[in-house]
């Protein structure tokens, strides 16, 4: 698909098919008025007479005779009071629907003059052409890599988008949007992929792939003698019921000055999780195939990281393993020496995730980082708490849990933060070992956070639980992409300083 920015006059401009947005109630944007007096008064005509509407989110197509368009395309955009980035990007994936297996070749949008509401006046133009990036990429998302039958080929071949001006900021921020939808993409790839074929060594092979498209990032992957010799127990343990060998994953992008703290990413990589001898019940196991969600949304991110090359220096960790059950498998009972020293009673090998990234949180200290992020599909209790809209922060720092949960705001991935507070450590008290690696049904997602912050101490850390957010059930099951918007967010506010 070829995109690209225009800010050639519209009314002059041919293409197939012309996108303008119709408000319910305010202010028309400039594009629409120029456009409505090229055609006479018809789209005033058409809205009074109930033929187009500004409900946001609807769609109407409008055939046109000896234009330069041959269909216009109204969306509505809702009341400019009600117009948050929220509802905007409803109207942007709407548009998209229409779009996307139309019958036009070429499309022209003209949506980014639309306002939004609470947006910064001299940056909402940047932000509004962002999202429409990436809306334009994660929308045209398809997966069909193991089916028989593809599906016709799309018409749409060329999407130009309307702006004010060509300038490089404009430009910089359009290209960063179709970044992070190509982002996302990778990530659902990854996610949506079998886990008879993703497993931790292909994982680490995305990782060098990565590496080998872009030489802005260097891969370098452990086997499990060398996470033996670093004392990374607690991944081996995880991975010792499985024929598929454990892999811990490092990638580093070096952008900022070499005296720059880097920024970590940290990614639970359980590339199928059964629940071990701790065996889940057998409904919706498929899913589990998900439990990867955390490293997916790393290598996502890295992706853009790789395609933008802001000034940042970034770090990427994936604690990749298969937890499953074999005679050989970690048991309930067994304790395993973390390599932080700190001992741990397995007494549910169904809460394996913590158990990876105990050791990868304790790794990336070496770096001095200037933050630590990790992300996994940890808890089912965090969606018990939060449902599929938001991820669950917690963090050891309060500033930094702000720049999270504002990063998740201004990318429309949001978040919500949940404590983090001592009186919920006893509940991982063991009476043989350092610590449990469980608490009991009480909080599960805050004990599983708790058990994370013991190996977390030395840094500013923020650990996002994605398990109700990363992937989609029923009849859309999928991959969401989440949260590689709100980690892209969250590293370009840092870039350069």
């Amino acid at each position: 698909m070829n995109f690209s920015l225009s800010s050639k006059a519209i009314t002059t401009t041919k293409t197939d098919c012309l996108v303008i947005g119709l408000p319910e109630k305010g202010e028309w944007p400039e594009s629409t008025k120029a456009i409505d007096e090229a055609l006479g008064g018809l789209i005033k005509q058409l809205e009074k007479a109930g033929d187009v509407t500004g409900k946001n989110a609807t769609v109407n197509s409008v055939p046109l005779v000896d234009q330069p368009w041959q269909r216009l395309l109204v969306i509505g955009t809702g009341k400019d009071s009600d117009r948050t980035p929220a509802n905007y990007r409803k109207a942007l994936i709407a548009m998209m629907g229409a779009v996307k297996d139309g019958p036009s070749k070429n499309v022209l949008i003209a949506l980014a003059d639309t306002l939004v509401a609470g947006e910064d006046a001299v940056s909402s133009e940047e932000a509004r052409l962002s999202l429409i990036g990436r809306t334009l990429e994660d929308q045209l998302y398809t997966f069909n890599d193991f089916k028989s039958e593809k599906p016709p080929a799309r018409k749409l071949k060329k999407v130009v988008v309307q702006a004010s001006g060509a300038g490089k900021t404009l430009k910089d921020a359009f290209n960063l949007g179709l970044a992070t939808g190509r982002g996302m993409n990778f990530t659902r790839d990854l996610g949506n992929t079998p886990p008879n074929i993703c497993h931790p060594v292909w994982l680490a092979e995305q990782a060098k792939k990565l590496a080998k498209e872009h030489d802005c990032i260097k891969t370098e992957v452990l086997d499990e003698k060398q996470m033996e010799k670093l004392g990374m127990n607690t991944i081996l343990a995880v991975g010792k019921g499985s024929t598929q060998p454990p892999r811990f994953i490092i990638m580093e992008y070096k952008g900022g000055k070499a005296k720059d703290q880097p920024h970590v990413l940290v990614g639970k990589g359980i590339t199928f999780d059964t629940g071990g001898i701790s065996l889940k019940p057998g409904e919706g196991m498929d899913e589990m195939k998900y439990d990867m969600g955390g490293s997916a949304s790393v290598l996502g991110t890295m992706q853009v990281i790789a395609e933008t090359r802001p000034k940042i220096n970034i770090v990427a960790v994936i604690a990749a393993a298969e937890n499953m059950p074999d005679g050989g498998a970690t048991r309930p009972g067994d304790i395993v020496t973390t390599m932080s020293g700190q001992t741990v009673e397995i007494l549910n090998t169904d809460a394996e995730g913590r158990l990876v990234l105990c050791d990868a949180l304790t790794y990336v200290k070496r770096y001095n980082p200037a933050s630590v992020l990790d992300m996994a599909t940890l808890t089912g209790a965090c969606i018990i708490a939060l449902g599929h809209h938001a991820s669950a922060v917690f963090s050891n720092n309060d500033d930094l849990a702000n720049e999270v949960l504002a990063a998740g705001e201004r990318a429309g991935d949001r978040a919500w933060r949940l404590p983090l507070w001592d009186d919920y450590q006893s509940q991982l008290d063991s009476n043989f070992a350092d610590i449990a690696n469980i608490g009991g049904r009480p909080a599960g997602s805050i004990t599983a956070a708790c058990f994370l912050s013991r190996f977390a101490k030395d840094y500013r850390w923020a650990h996002l639980d994605i398990a109700g957010t990363a992937w989609n059930s029923g009849k859309a099951k999928g991959s969401t992409g989440r949260p590689v918007p709100l980690l892209v967010d969250y590293l370009m506010s840092h870039a350069g300083k």
